[in-house]
């Protein structure tokens, strides 16, 4: 295998939002909640590593190889035809862990992205850019955050012959996303253990228009954002998992606010009008943080 051209690089990366109600699997927005990480080759064992982190997950995730960005960029760089080295991580985390805010998909991309940035491969161009967000999204098994915090704004995903594909699209500029992020977290695998393994066709046909609609709303009319994000194929089947916040969806909507479950949960997400919301609304329990949309993705803001 060859050797790195590069020896530090330093990427910043968006947390996300997905499904947006109606387009489960599909729909992803990235916010601007950003994790930064650095990472430099050291001394030590080749695929070692030692990792500092601060803010969220400080003190209960890996500080050795075993942390999911170290794990990401060792795999990465055998795709890529490098062997890894010792590295130094620091992980700077501003996105909330299990909540539903993509911060594992982050991870991954950030691990990608800072993998790319050592073996010196252009991650703008659009090959390098399908490639790495097959390589993230395929430990996830669906690319709606991954891609969401890879190519910034919002995205559309699917799979197509086994690869993991996207498109970026810019939002309007009235969408204006606020998060209601509860103390409370969650585990993607067992949230989408509630779900049913078949539902009805009148409910797969109200989400397919639902989705559809979600799209010319999201880029063009925000105006439809509260019919576009209405759902019938996860919120309610997790409902037994997060009372609180299907509860707050409810209330939401009921005020006419375009609301969802963000990704699996717990944090709601909230497109209001204007960016306001009705004072009547007082969610206890959950800390109100107004995300404007990231319009960049990933990037790569240092490199030695």
């Amino acid at each position: 295998m060859s050797a790195l051209p590069v020896s530090a690089v330093r990427v910043k990366v968006p947390g996300s939002t997905a499904n947006l109600g109606s387009g489960f699997d599909a729909l992803g927005m990235a916010l601007s909640l950003y994790d930064t990480v650095s990472a430099q080759v050291g001394d030590g064992p080749e695929g070692s590593a030692s990792v500092q982190v601060e803010g969220q997950g400080a003190g209960s995730v890996p500080t050795d190889g075993r942390h999911l960005v170290a794990r990401v960029i060792r795999e990465t760089l055998a795709e890529l035809g490098f062997a890894a080295p010792a590295l130094r991580l620091h992980c700077e985390n501003s996105i909330p862990h299990a909540r539903g805010l993509g911060s594992s998909a982050a991870a991954i991309v950030a691990g990608v992205a800072a993998a790319f940035g050592l073996a010196g491969i252009d991650l703008r161009d659009k090959e390098n850019t399908e490639r790495a967000l097959h390589l993230a999204a395929a430990r996830e098994g669906h690319a709606d955050n991954a891609a969401a915090s890879l190519l910034g704004g919002f995205v559309v995903a699917w799979q197509e012959n086994g690869r993991f594909r996207a498109v970026r699209m810019r939002p309007h500029a009235d969408v204006s996303p606020v998060a209601f992020v509860p103390q409370v977290e969650s585990a993607t695998d067992a949230t989408r253990g509630l779900l049913p393994e078949r539902v009805p066709h009148a409910d797969a046909a109200f989400a397919a228009g639902r989705a559809a609609l979600a799209v010319h709303a999201v880029t063009s009319a925000p105006e439809l954002l509260l019919d576009a994000t209405d759902d019938r194929l996860h919120q309610d089947y997790r409902e037994a998992a997060w009372p609180e916040t299907v509860a707050l969806v409810r209330r939401l909507r009921e005020a006419g606010v375009a609301a969802a479950v963000s990704g699996a949960g717990p944090t709601v997400l909230a497109l209001p009008a204007g960016g306001e919301l009705p004072a009547d609304i007082a969610p206890n329990g959950f800390q109100v943080l107004r995300l404007p949309v990231d319009d960049e993705g990933v990037r790569i803001v240092e490199q030695s």
